[in-house]
């Protein structure tokens, strides 16, 4: 795939709406059917969405390159870092949200944040190296 075809925020929104899509058609053909309430098929939105928010930005960034010169399984092992992280963040939002009288749209905000802080938090865990650089930016 070639950067320059589309400027980042392109390549960001194209990869979110797709695993949106994906997120949302694993809630329609497997959790709805096994019973999960509605109100957590966010958690799965929010999980898929969490490794294109990392990913693009490591992906896009020429100074951020080096990222792609660790092993497989170092890349695995933050792809489930960041996965896992982002779960049970937005798990926690949800759960910490309920009953409090929000908005679902609130409620959802909160959760995402959490999620996705959370796992941009293990990625920089396990990544430091990556951020070292940004105070001579």
């Amino acid at each position: 795939m070639d950067k320059e075809t589309l400027p980042r925020w392109g390549w960001l929104l194209l990869g979110l709406f797709a695993m949106a899509i994906v997120a949302n058609t694993f809630n329609l053909f497997v959790l709805g059917p096994a019973g999960v309430a509605e109100r957590y098929h966010v958690v799965t939105v929010i999980t898929s969405m969490a490794p294109v928010l990392i990913y693009v930005g490591v992906w896009y960034d020429d100074d951020r390159q080096q990222y792609w010169d660790h092993s497989q399984e170092h890349i695995v092992g933050d792809l489930v870092f960041v996965i896992t992280g982002a779960a049970i963040g937005a798990g926690m939002g949800v759960v910490a949200t309920e009953g409090i009288g929000l908005p679902p749209f609130v409620k959802d905000v909160i959760a995402m944040g959490i999620g996705f802080m959370l796992s941009w938090g293990l990625f920089w865990w396990r990544n430091t190296e990556l951020y070292r650089d940004l105070d001579s930016r």
